[in-house]
């Protein structure tokens, strides 16, 4: 199943994606409520004209580095090695969740930053509260998946990283985080194999599978869950897939581009890119 949140005549609603054909999915209440209470779908009922809004407003967001091939490109631009303990441990960073937009909107260019920069990533919404989860049951704990634009102020974030508390700036304004254009339940994808790609303009400028992901989403589920509870509508970033990216090619977006970015099974998340303040 594909859930959304759509606007119809000014109201916001869940709704369920048949095709190119919205469906509201007779629920009162956002996507998280509607996520936590088991995904009860009433009476549905076909919705014209109706425009996606980000699939839900998340109650956090987590970003995690689980390509190795994305790390070794950018990091090899940035001057840095990748660390021992990367290959240890699924380390992570919190994104705001009041930053989020949904698909076709503009993405603000940021008025501290001269080179902005997309990342391609798969993401995983939790679906049921859990603590100290295991590897091994972390799947049961998933609602499904989405795709995350994470956007980047690269020459912010070439200053924030060497104080070492991690981005900041780079990462924070209003827009920057880019979800959609749906929720695809965990049921009808095999993550463990995934095809991401992301094109700009309509050239494409990397692919990825998830099969190259270091860390998995249940890894990252494990860890953060130690001692901490997850809650239904938390959201986990798989980080950028390997070529998902500009910093990995020296390449960097431009007011008016559109960044497509597609992952299989779930659709195409399209922006445009904003003019610069």
């Amino acid at each position: 199943m594909k859930y959304v949140t759509y606007e119809h005549n000014g109201r916001s609603r869940v709704g369920i994606l048949d095709g190119e054909q919205v469906l509201d999915a007779g629920f009162d209440g956002d996507m998280v409520a509607f996520i936590e209470a088991g995904a009860p779908a009433g009476r549905t009922t076909a919705v014209d004209g109706a425009r996606l809004l980000a699939p839900l407003r998340p109650r956090t967001l987590r970003d995690f580095l689980a390509f190795e091939g994305h790390l070794k490109n950018a990091y090899r631009n940035l001057g840095r090695e990748i660390p021992a303990e990367w290959y240890e441990v699924p380390a992570c960073y919190k994104g705001l969740p009041d930053t989020v937009i949904g698909p076709d909107t503009e993405i603000p260019w940021p008025s501290y930053s001269d080179q902005l920069d997309h990342e391609l990533e798969l993401a995983a919404v939790i679906g049921k509260s859990g603590r100290n989860i295991s590897a091994d049951n972390a799947a049961e704990h998933i609602f499904g998946y989405t795709i995350w634009n994470d956007m980047s102020a690269r020459d912010t974030q070439r200053h924030e990283l060497p104080v070492g508390m991690g981005p900041g700036k780079a990462k924070d304004w209003d827009g920057s985080n880019v979800l959609g254009p749906c929720i695809v339940t965990a049921d009808e994808l095999d993550v463990a194999d995934v095809r991401l790609v992301v094109r700009v303009n309509g050239e494409v400028w990397g692919s990825d599978t998830t099969a190259h992901m270091h860390h998995t989403f249940a890894d990252m589920i494990a860890y953060t869950s130690q001692d901490l509870t997850l809650r239904a509508g938390e959201v986990l970033g798989s980080g950028t897939a390997a070529g998902g990216s500009g910093l990995e090619m020296d390449r960097w977006l431009q007011p008016g581009d559109v960044i497509e970015m597609d992952a299989e099974g779930i659709g195409t998340l399209r922006n445009t890119v904003g003019r610069r303040p």
